[in-house]
């Protein structure tokens, strides 16, 4: 059997009010943070990008 508390009603109802008055953010552009598995996944996607874009320089001429 689990110990975990139950969350009460009154407080499920003041995280949704809470969430509800949140100022409404755009979603981050791309990955932040200096990680190594950040900076291994935009390597990855430059790259991707860059073939797009010699495969797209390569139709249009």
């Amino acid at each position: 059997m689990s110990n975990r508390a139950v969350r009460a009603p009154r407080n499920v109802e003041k995280r949704k009010k809470k969430a509800g008055h949140a100022i409404p953010r755009k979603k981050e552009s791309g990955i932040r943070g200096n990680t190594i598995g950040a900076r291994t996944k935009a390597k990855k996607l430059a790259g991707q990008r860059r073939v797009a874009m010699a495969k797209a320089a390569a139709t249009s001429t």
